[in-house]
């Protein structure tokens, strides 16, 4: 008999680039590997919900290594690696990490497995090698498998952040373990002020309406429960990420109404290091380091549905 559930992966073309798509018969997702393995869908089929903000007019194309992030596609979900502002790598070598890190502007390949895509790519300036394995962990969840391997003779320290740019298409809030009641704002944009901390339920509902405006939070210390959510208050569509809150100890939020991009987006982003500079990490002590020639590993689960939200983050 036929699992409806398993996974298939087919190639395809997404905007003229090489796409491989991971499917089941209630998820969609797709993904770029030219692009730094970029995702460009994530979809939740039964109610044809695209949670992944499109590039719209902007090319979508391979951009220059060392360039600004925001000069290129600002869509999709990347991943920040190892830092995401521009710094120092923290070596013994004078080492520049570009914006928003190396692996975005960096072409990828990409082995086929039994219904699963493992996208590598390894820096030109550092001596490790990025994975990241995408399989259906359920007919409503994906699984992503992280991996990285230092092959250098000296230790390797490192900062991430996936940064998924969600499409805000209805009144959405965000979400939050209860006990996580501040934030800590570290861009206040118009309205907040950086540095101060803000009641979560005050500032954590989101609308289509782009007003010009951008924030991001950060909890402050290290997080509670290792998930957070966007919860659509109108269709009822949820995104749950979920990581182990040992591996993946803090946890950022990026809100851009319009201030950067040109529609409403956010960026749920559990993070390990705090915060986005991996010289601030390895200062403050919260970076993570990979001894020589070892290797590091951690995962995240997503839980797409429509509903009952909570039930995807019962333990």
């Amino acid at each position: 008999m036929k699992d409806r559930n398993a996974a298939k992966v087919q190639t395809g073309t997404y905007k003229g680039n090489l796409s491989f798509v991971i499917e089941n018969e209630q998820l969609k997702v797709e993904l770029i590997p030219q692009l730094g393995g970029k995702l460009v869908s994530m979809m939740y089929k039964p109610t044809g919900k695209e949670w992944l903000l499109d590039s719209g007019t902007r090319p979508l194309k391979q951009p220059e290594f060392g360039s600004t992030f925001t000069d290129w596609d600002m869509s999709g979900w990347d991943e920040c690696f190892p830092t995401i502002i521009a710094c120092p790598a923290g070596v013994d070598e004078p080492i520049l990490l570009p914006d928003h890190g190396e692996l975005w502007s960096l072409p990828g390949s990409c082995q086929i497995e039994e219904g699963t895509v493992n996208c590598i790519i390894e820096s030109p300036q550092l001596p490790y090698r990025f994975s990241r394995r995408i399989s259906m962990a359920d007919r409503d969840k994906v699984k992503l498998a992280y991996r990285v391997v230092n092959e250098g003779n000296k230790p390797l320290p490192f900062l991430w952040v996936p940064h998924p740019q969600f499409a805000i298409t209805e009144r959405t809030r965000l979400l939050l373990p209860d006990s996580m009641e501040r934030m800590l704002c570290v861009f206040g944009g118009e309205k907040l002020t950086s540095g101060n901390s803000y009641s979560w339920k005050g500032v954590s509902r989101l609308t289509p309406e782009a007003t010009g405006d951008a924030r991001k939070f950060y909890y402050e210390g290290k997080v509670t429960a290792g998930w957070s959510g966007l919860y659509e208050e109108v269709s009822g569509n949820y995104f749950i990420m979920s990581v182990s809150a040992d591996q993946v100890p803090y946890i950022g939020i990026w809100i851009d109404e319009g201030m950067i991009n040109d529609r409403v987006t956010c960026a749920l982003e559990p993070s390990i290091g705090y915060y986005d500079s991996l010289e601030k990490a390895i200062s403050n002590g919260t970076a993570q380091v990979i001894p020589a020639k070892g290797c590091f590993e951690w995962e995240m689960e997503l839980s797409l549905g429509v509903g009952e939200w909570l039930r995807a983050v019962q333990p």
